[in-house]
């Protein structure tokens, strides 16, 4: 059921928690899908993960609503889709919330919870998550440097210090680029290019790749072993009894067609649930769920009744292996990372298909470009010219399609799961585009897309446009910001909710 795009929770007075209240660890991973043992990949060894998996429940298709970090987390901390709630791209480049909405940590530290905060946040304004205790050491848990024996430690510290219901969110480094192959020892036994493929969203191949592809498995193993320090410090600690764990990737993998886009290799990622007596272990749910579903299964768990409506639901029926109505169609979005990368898209997809909406057709896809062209140390594993040209016909196409994509794509997600075939223009599948697209439309007309205001959307990508040649010039200053932060918020009442 679609609802009402802003929201207040009810006011939650300060008080002490109550002692059923169960604690929450949130663990987050940084760039990386559903490539893990118990996910059915062929290449990796994550005994941890899979262990967990095995002790609670795995979503088998879980999605974020936005493909590159900040709009991701900002997404599920605060239950709102990236259009709603600012954060429509990265916070390093300045883009914010519109303001300080009502999120996890807000809620359940006014519950009485100890609410920590281990790794980066990478949301704008930070003051908008008031967090008892941070902890981001760079030498630790950084791009640079994946020491994930510190990292468990210092959450072990902050289990035991904790006399309260807790809630932690630990975000780990790995999978993030630069690609370490091993780091203080982890993993013990690399992967080497001929041990792997590329990742089969990519579609391209090459040693290059191969070698690509096996950093990035030996940074899921070392992140996998950091999971397993974790949930031991959780165990010892003596609350892991009472503990709901969550764990969640926040977006895809940054190889082409991947991270920073509307494409399965992009959007789709691994989530499990584990709660003692409260999820079914070995269970495995194959609805459509997202991130945006998070902060309702938070306020389900700490008993907290909402008076106002979220656009998710709560993941724990599914968990508990109850037999729920469910969502048939699941949104996702794009706008952008910085200024360059500009272009905006939705989409829907059902149980089968899959549609993509581009906004702005008549431009050119700059994320192809930033890939292609391998620009900065983070395309690295771009897909080269000639390998495009060596792939197959239909990879080559898919390609053409990522460059200079139409108004509208659509894919049969059964027979083509990575996304190569744009069947937008068969005639067999016209009343399934038809469908999707009023889906598409209903949903962003309910939840007020601002994007669907043909002015907004000229003046967000002139905005864009402006930013981006004043940064080429080294002329945008360190204190200017986004002034879509004031033209696309509507007016809002006392309760957040647009007038």
């Amino acid at each position: 059921m679609l609802v009402l795009p802003y929201f207040a929770l009810a006011e939650v007075p300060t008080a002490p928690a109550a002692p059923e209240r169960p604690s929450v660890l949130l663990i987050v991973s940084e760039d990386n899908g559903p490539e893990l043992g118990c996910y059915g990949d062929p290449f990796v060894r994550t005994p941890n993960l899979d262990r967990l998996a095995a002790q609670g429940c795995r979503f088998a298709n879980a999605y974020v609503t936005h493909a590159v970090c900040s709009a991701s987390r900002a997404s599920f901390l605060t239950g709102l889709y990236p259009f709603q709630n600012g954060q429509i791209g990265l916070a390093t480049h300045r883009y914010a919330m519109f303001r300080n909405w009502d999120n996890i940590p807000s809620v359940l530290k006014r519950l009485g919870y100890r609410t920590g905060l281990i790794g980066k946040l990478h949301v704008n304004p930070e003051s908008a998550f008031p967090f008892d205790f941070r902890w981001n050491e760079a030498k630790a848990n950084s791009f640079k440097s994946r020491n994930v024996e510190r990292v468990a430690e210092v959450a072990g510290e902050f289990f035991r210090g904790s006399q309260r219901p807790f809630f932690l969110s630990v975000n780990f480094s790995d999978a993030h680029f630069p690609l370490l192959r091993q780091q203080h020892g982890l993993p013990k036994r690399p992967l080497s290019a001929g041990d792997v493929k590329p990742l089969p969203f990519i579609g391209a191949d090459s040693p290059r790749l191969r070698q690509g592809a096996a950093d990035y498995y030996n940074c899921l193993m070392r992140l996998d072993a950091g999971i397993g320090r974790l949930l031991e410090e959780l165990d010892r600690s003596g609350k892991d009894d009472e503990t709901l764990v969550i764990y969640i990737g926040d977006h895809g993998a940054q190889f082409p067609r991947g991270k920073a886009t509307c494409y399965e290799g992009g959007l789709r990622i691994p989530m499990i649930l584990r709660w003692p007596g409260q999820v079914r272990p070995g269970t495995v749910r194959n609805e459509l769920v997202s991130t945006i579903d998070i902060l309702p299964t938070v306020i389900q768990t700490a008993c907290l009744p909402a008076r106002a409506p979220l656009p998710g639901q709560s993941l724990l029926p599914l968990a508990a292996g109850q037999d729920v109505s469910w969502r048939r169609y699941l949104f996702a979005e794009r706008t952008a990372y910085h200024a360059a990368s500009f272009f905006p898209q939705r989409t829907v997809r059902d149980e089968r298909y899959k549609l993509i909406l581009n906004l702005t057709p008549e431009r050119s896809n700059p994320v192809h470009a930033n890939y292609l062209n391998q620009r900065g140390s983070f395309f690295i594993y771009g897909t080269k010219r000639e390998e495009i040209k060596a792939a197959p016909k239909h990879v080559r196409q898919a390609y053409d399609t990522w460059r200079n994509p139409p108004a509208v794509e659509l894919y049969d997600l059964a027979n083509d799961p990575w996304e190569f075939r744009n069947l937008a223009d068969r005639p067999e599948l016209a009343r399934v585009k038809r469908r999707l697209m009023r889906q598409l439309q209903a949903f962003r007309r309910e939840l007020r897309d601002p994007l669907l205001d043909a002015k907004n959307l000229r003046q967000l990508a002139a905005e864009h446009d402006h930013v981006a040649k004043k940064l080429k010039r080294g002329r945008y200053g360190p204190r200017q910001s986004w002034r879509y932060l004031k033209y696309l918020l509507e007016p809002t009442d006392s309760r957040g909710r647009r007038q």
